[in-house]
């Protein structure tokens, strides 16, 4: 079966067709600028070259007609026709307390999903437009949503529930929900593969390490606990997140700079991390570039970054009671020896030694703990498409 993955975000869409049998992406591409002058849509083709087209997309329907168009070029498309699509995987934000797994598509899903809009009002609103974009055009093809929060819904209350009076969790939900659950279930389960041991009885730590970054505890092939909370805010020093804060500094900073809420959160979300601390970038290299050059505000935000990693990592440890598997992922876990040896550096304590050679690989599936450390320190590139190809194949 061909499946094709959707990830709709407000003015962009990120598309793969993957074959669910052999797990080959047939195709995958980029819509830009949906809404805006000057979209365009970028389109590969497997062992292909890369295609970009500027064209009109007001909204997200013409965008999605670009994409099934692309995928059934005489020239170079992939399949014939839209009979060979069997079924589409749509990735969610949020699905709140009422989603703890994928799930079909329904009008009663789409109204449930609706309903958590207010937890993640930038990114859900947008979700759902991918989805009905694709009843629109696919009306006969089954849908499934898969969910950022789902993983992470196997949390203990201990762990989820924040200090604040009950009533705010009875009445809003309010409560640690934590994101990047298709990541953290799809890099937790294949560590356990790659090396070889059972899920279930596995203590693993994932560090999913990029511009947005969380950490999350796996014990026994389940999510217990996780850095991002209600929103994707809290946790690590992010790109240009702030992560964990002391709440007073928002009314110290909102007096003294005379902000309303909705812009102390924009400092928060789009202008603080290692952006805000190293006034360089958002992006990790440029950071390390300056660093080396002898910026000392960067040299600080990346040292503040890994100090906060390790940090987690420890503490996940105490909570699960031991670790057995360390996995580094996405685009910093990946790709950056330089961080990686370094959080693994604060991790002596834990029996961990790391072969340097190993970890001087990029981007691929690999052990970079000496074969004597106690806990196996991996690096497994995270693959979320893949992950919701294989959720929508389980339920249609």
């Amino acid at each position: 079966m061909n499946i094709l993955v959707i990830n709709c975000g407000s003015s962009s869409l990120k598309y793969q067709l993957i074959n669910s049998d052999s797990e080959a992406v047939l195709a995958k591409g980029l819509c830009e600028r949906i809404g805006i002058d000057g979209s365009r849509i970028t389109y590969q083709p497997e062992g292909g070259e890369k295609i970009v087209k500027e064209s009109p997309m007001p909204t997200h329907t013409q965008a999605i007609q670009l994409v099934l168009e692309a995928l059934t070029d005489s020239t170079t498309g992939v399949i014939k026709s839209l009979d060979e699509v069997g079924a589409v995987g749509h990735r969610v934000v949020h699905g709140g307390e009422a989603f703890t797994s994928s799930t079909r598509i329904t009008e009663e899903t789409i109204a449930a999903i609706e309903a958590c809009n207010d937890l993640a009002p930038l990114h859900n609103p947008a979700n759902l437009i991918g989805i009905r974009a694709c009843q629109e055009l696919m009306p006969n093809t089954p849908m499934v949503a898969v969910f950022d929060t789902a993983f992470h819904q196997t949390m203990p209350e201990k762990a989820y529930l924040y200090g604040l009076p009950y009533e705010y969790y009875e009445k809003y939900k309010v409560r640690r929900y934590g994101f990047h659950g298709t990541s953290h279930s799809y890099v937790s389960k294949r560590a356990a593969e790659f090396l070889g041991k059972p899920y279930d009885n596995l203590k693993t730590i994932v560090c999913h390490l990029g511009n947005g970054s969380s950490i999350s505890a796996v014990k026994n092939g389940e999510s217990v606990d996780t850095s991002m909370g209600l929103t994707p805010l809290e946790g690590l020093v992010m790109g240009t997140r702030s992560g964990d804060i002391d709440p007073g500094v928002m009314q110290f900073l909102m007096h003294k700079e005379n902000m309303d809420i909705d812009e102390m959160l924009n400092v928060l979300n789009k202008k603080s991390g290692v952006y805000g601390m190293s006034g360089v970038s958002s992006d990790f290299r440029d950071i390390e570039n300056a660093a080396n050059e002898g910026n000392k505000r960067a040299e600080t935000a990346l040292e503040s970054f890994v100090y906060r990693v390790a940090k987690y990592v420890g503490a996940y440890a105490a909570a699960m009671g031991g670790v057995d598997a360390i996995a580094f992922t996405a685009g910093v876990g990946e790709n950056d020896k330089i961080t990686r040896k370094k959080v693994c550096d604060y991790l002596g304590f834990l029996g961990i030694t790391i072969d340097d050679e190993a970890n001087a690989k990029r981007g691929e599936e690999i052990v970079i703990s000496t074969p004597d450390s106690k806990v196996s320190v991996l690096v497994i590139p995270t693959n979320e498409e893949l992950a919701i190809a294989r959720e929508t194949l389980a339920l249609v």
